[in-house]
Parts: C-alpha cells; sequence; structure tokens
C-alpha cells in the first residue's frame, strides 16, 4: 500500500484541480462565465490563460494569449499539437483569464498580413517567442464570439 501512496496522492491532487497544472493538461474549466468583450483591449496585451479545447470531452491546458487591435489571439507556432487538432475538429472552445470564462469560437489565421501583424505583436513581448511567420505551417487562432 504504501509504495501506491504517491500515485493516489497525485491523483487527488490532480482530481481536486480546476484546470490544466503548468506541465500537464487538465479537465473542463470552472469559473464564472462572463459575457465576451466587443474588443479585448481591457486586458493586458499578452498574458497567461487557460483554453478548453473538445467540449465532448473537455481538455485545457495553460497558454499565453495576445491581444492585437482589440482581438484575442493564441497561438501554437509550428505545432500541430493536441488542443490544435481538438480545435479543427470542433472550433467550440472556452477561455479562462483570471477565473472569467469567455465561450469562444477559434478561427485559424490563414491571411498573410494578419500572420505578419500577429508575429511582429508576438515576438515583441518576450526575446524567447519565435517568429511564427517565418514558420510553415503556422497555427495562429482568433478567438471570436461564437
Amino acid at each position: 500500500m504504501a509504495a501506491r501512496t504517491p500515485a493516489l496522492l497525485l491523483a487527488l491532487a490532480l482530481a481536486a484541480c480546476n484546470g490544466p497544472l503548468p506541465f500537464l493538461s487538465g479537465g473542463k474549466l470552472s469559473g464564472e462565465t462572463a459575457a465576451v468583450p466587443s474588443d479585448w483591449s481591457s486586458v493586458p496585451e499578452s498574458g497567461t490563460g487557460q483554453l478548453e479545447t473538445r467540449p465532448s470531452d473537455p481538455y485545457s491546458i495553460n497558454l499565453v494569449y495576445t491581444v492585437m487591435n482589440g482581438k484575442m489571439y493564441v497561438s501554437a507556432g509550428g505545432n500541430e499539437a493536441n488542443w490544435v487538432k481538438y480545435m479543427e475538429a470542433d472550433p467550440a472552445v472556452r477561455l479562462r483569464i483570471d477565473d472569467k470564462l469567455y465561450d469562444l469560437r477559434a478561427e485559424r489565421v490563414t491571411d498573410r498580413a494578419e500572420i505578419e501583424a500577429f508575429a511582429k505583436a508576438w515576438t515583441s513581448q518576450s526575446t524567447f517567442r519565435r517568429d511564427p511567420a517565418k514558420l510553415d505551417p503556422v497555427y495562429i487562432y482568433r478567438l471570436a464570439t461564437r
């Protein structure tokens, strides 16, 4: 029994979370549902939030968002991660920022000018961010009202 105690404690800790852990995905996000702002300029131009995808079997992750021209964006760079695949299959997502949940729709950005504008905003926010305009394919999503 003692050998299983750490695994049991970890399982209980994960179950108690209301979202993803720093490097582990989670399930359904909790929080107060808020009206989607018509302009996201009221939140910082870059920050960390949680994104829930796959409504039929919720899958959530921590990620960095970017606000550009009053619109909300998330990027997976050149990585078609699980959450990207789930958004491609069903674009209904939920974004949590500061315990507020926003019901949104993920729209993949394919316009070259918008990708380049996003790349300038994205790379200016941190020296550690790769330029997504140089990636092919690139997975950038605008989060819009459903």
